[in-house]
């Protein structure tokens, strides 16, 4: 199972979130949602170059929304950079097949849902 498997499966389970794949042109993207509008987090497969990455090729990302007082510090840490395609001072991308620890992950994705409720 995927990093990308495990994730859907944890916010199935905690929180009966499906993933949503909203862009035709990008179909490996795919939304989790409290409503159909308010996101908690963002899954896309986006090339390195991209991200400032080396090597070729295109990596798993989560985008999770966090508190801004500890964006900088989590920033600081393996596998999580500035968010793309999001508001930075609010939001990071985590590298799924990063060294970045999955139980980590699942924190935050439990903040980003606290923190995205309407």
């Amino acid at each position: 199972m995927t990093k990308r498997e495990e994730i859907f499966t944890y916010v199935k389970d905690k929180y009966g979130t499906e993933p949503d794949y909203p862009w035709v042109k990008f179909p490996n993207y795919a939304v989790l949602r409290h409503s159909e509008e308010t996101w908690y987090g963002l899954i896309m497969n986006v090339p390195k170059e991209k991200l400032g990455l080396p090597g070729d090729g295109s990596v798993d990302v989560i985008d999770l929304k966090g508190d801004p007082d500890f964006i900088d510090d989590l920033k600081s840490k393996d596998g999580v950079l500035p968010a793309y395609h999001m508001n930075k001072k609010h939001w990071i991308s985590i590298v799924l097949d990063s060294s970045f620890p999955t139980s980590e992950i699942y924190h935050l994705i439990d903040s980003s849902f606290e923190l995205t409720k309407g």
